[in-house]
């Protein structure tokens, strides 16, 4: 695991806020890793410091909740669901210090413009999401917002059929369709030796 860069109490984040800079984090993984998890722990410690938060997630993930971001896990943050970059931008108060983004792989590629055009203006932008689709390729735009943030986290989850380190999300059932919005009842993580392409063996048992 690629441990997260440390914000409190360091330097780094002092010059920082000092300075009115803005950066962007950026938290990937295969399904059931923890990314939400970690997102929202992010999210949460910052308001404790009192800072101004807002949170966005993709209008069409309501597996668990239409108004909130979840984790697998249970755990909840409020949020606003959009249907498109510019229209999370276009909700960003001026005032927002932080701003989170949830299942970042569902957005379209104007993502990218958005969160460097707020880390430009100063804010926290911290994004969560799938790195790689269902076949194992690189989830636009996520491998776009790797190559602009200044800090990556990289988590993994268990192989539900080794227990090794999993880094592929395997998808269980009968679908083309890149975007497939599901949970365990879709989806299962899987390590490379036990990850099979989706093109090679569409349904998995």
């Amino acid at each position: 695991m690629v441990e997260e860069f440390s914000f409190d109490n360091t330097d780094e984040r002092r010059k920082h806020r000092q300075n009115g800079t803005g950066w962007v984090e950026v938290i990937v993984g295969s399904m059931f890793s923890g990314k939400s998890e970690e997102l929202i722990r992010r999210l949460n410690r910052a308001a404790i410091a009192r800072q101004k938060v807002q949170v966005f997630k993709p209008i069409i993930d309501a597996r668990y909740s239409v108004e909130e971001i979840a984790s697998h896990a249970g755990r909840k943050h409020l949020s606003t669901p959009v249907a498109t970059a510019a229209e999370l931008n276009g909700n960003v108060d001026p005032e927002t210090q932080v701003v989170g983004i949830d299942e970042g792989q569902f957005f379209d590629a104007g993502l990218v413009d958005v969160v460097t055009e707020l880390a430009n203006a100063g804010k926290r932008v911290i994004i969560a999401g799938l790195d790689q689709d269902y076949t194992g390729k690189p989830f636009e735009p996520m491998p776009q917002l790797l190559c602009v943030a200044e800090y990556i986290t990289k988590i993994h989850a268990i192989c539900v059929k080794c227990g090794s380190t999993a880094n592929f999300t395997q998808r269980t059932v009968e679908s083309d369709a890149r975007v497939e919005v599901g949970a365990s009842d879709k989806y299962e993580a899987r390590c490379r030796k036990c990850f099979v392409p989706h093109s090679d063996a569409p349904t998995v048992v």
